[in-house]
């Protein structure tokens, strides 16, 4: 199986469940987008809520803790590009950082499991490393209803 995701952790320890659920939502993203044959990955870093809150504030200029940070390398249009012409370099899609601990208390809030949180994240991150957003109503339809058709393919439920 090709690997399309590279799992960092940061201030917590390494956990192949956390691994296992990762892959599996990856594989189901790349595979439904045309991805899977090209060599393109993922960056996915597990942390804590302080490490978060520093990239938020680095980058986004925001000095508050969030579940999930997603950084694009491609333009939507270049992605399309890459696909078309079957792009052969191995090349990283972005970088995708998670809290940990906030998944876990999503979990809690939202009434569902934790592989349902963690998953739902993971497909978050990859949309937005698509092009998708959720600025508006209508961008915020088309990218839920994406991350629906993984979710509900991997019977990942609430």
């Amino acid at each position: 199986m090709k690997q399309h995701v590279e799992i960092h952790y940061k201030e917590i320890s390494e956990n192949s469940e956390y691994e296992e659920i990762i892959n599996k939502v990856i594989k189901c993203c790349f595979k439904k987008e045309n991805l899977d044959m090209l060599k393109l990955y993922i960056s996915i870093t597990l942390t804590v809520p302080e490490v978060i809150q520093s990239i938020n504030k680095k980058y986004r200029n925001i000095d508050n803790p969030t579940d999930v940070l997603s950084f694009p390398i491609f333009q939507k249009e270049e992605i399309d590009s890459l696909i078309k012409q079957n792009y052969e370099i191995e090349d990283v899609l972005g970088d995708i950082i998670i809290s940990i601990p906030k998944v876990k208390e999503q979990a809690i809030e939202y009434r569902h499991s934790f592989e349902r949180e963690l998953s739902y994240m993971v497909v978050h991150g990859f949309y937005h490393l698509m092009g998708y957003d959720h600025m508006n109503e209508e961008e915020k339809t088309e990218m839920r209803s994406k991350e629906d058709i993984i979710l509900n393919e991997l019977q990942i439920t609430r």
